[in-house]
């Protein structure tokens, strides 16, 4: 029951464990008993580590943390989102980086709020207040997804230009909630994958990941050092804007959750992609 594998990425070719020092094959079946002629008679086929539905498509592996679980990906994502994520050929792109935060936050809470457009103004004054129209938002119902944009202020120069869609698409933000726990951000030149994941025992915690993904350096036109630091440039905004303006907020918001006279939540008609996560939830609950 120990830990077998404390590393986030890497190659090798057994996992062993360091308390008994059994190993395993990457595939996950066993591959040696430590003292075998001690322990007794096993099935070895059976003594293999716990398999998990996954698969891999539209640049992303998916995955349910449930191994009596079925995953049927074609039924989840329906035509709408399918043909979403084949569009953004993500398999063309690298992830940069990823960044685990672990917060006192319920996640949904956290994914509440990377949903939610009608707060910039408030919370991002700064950074992203002054670049994007607050509360300006088309949405598209995807089934139990939703796909919405927002409106960036370059946009008003088609006020008095003409326009068509094509061009007007570096001037929106588009994001696809995909239920149940993830937010995929299309920006004008990269992506951001935010992933959210209660805590498996404290239901006022949460982590979340983030996953800058982009263009390759080879389809960049960019040296490696001037590719590096356009990148680490990015995620330290990021980064800034989580640790200083939506980590705060959202710490007071779950405390305030937590008192006696909270209240019930009430999401008014222009938080639709919220609607659409909370039925989300209740369905799976259901």
């Amino acid at each position: 029951g120990n830990l077998l594998e404390a590393r986030q990425s890497g190659t090798c070719r057994a996992f062993s464990c360091p308390y008994h020092g059994w190993s395993y094959n990457p595939d996950g079946s066993l591959r040696t008993i430590t003292y075998d002629q001690t322990f007794g008679t096993v099935d070895r086929s059976q003594m293999g580590l716990v398999s998990l539905p996954t698969c891999e498509r539209h640049g992303l592996i998916w995955v349910i943390d449930d191994p009596d679980a079925t995953l049927d990906l074609d039924e989840w994502l329906g035509d709408g989102l399918s043909d979403a994520l084949d569009a953004m050929q993500l398999d063309e792109f690298t992830c940069f980086r990823v960044g685990g935060f672990d917060e006192h936050i319920n996640w949904k809470v956290m994914q509440d709020a990377f949903l939610d457009g009608y707060h910039i103004r408030f919370v991002h004054p700064k950074s992203a207040g002054p670049h994007f129209h607050t509360n300006h938002h088309v949405y598209e119902l995807l089934g139990r997804h939703v796909r919405f944009y927002a409106a960036r202020r370059s946009i008003d120069r088609f006020l008095t230009e003409d326009w068509s869609a094509a061009s007007m698409v570096d001037h929106v933000t588009m994001t696809h909630f995909v239920a149940p726990n993830v937010t995929l951000l299309r920006q004008p030149d990269h992506y951001q994958l935010l992933s959210f994941f209660p805590h498996p025992l404290d239901p006022a915690r949460s982590r979340m990941e983030m996953r800058l993904i982009v263009p390759p350096l080879e389809r960049s036109g960019l040296d490696a050092d001037a590719w590096n630091h356009r990148w680490d440039r990015n995620w330290e905004i990021l980064m800034d804007v989580l640790r200083d303006e939506d980590f705060p907020l959202l710490r007071d918001a779950q405390r305030a959750l937590q008192s006696r006279g909270a209240g019930p939540l009430v999401y008014g008609r222009n938080e639709m992609a919220n609607q659409v996560f909370h039925r989300a939830v209740e369905a799976a609950l259901s």
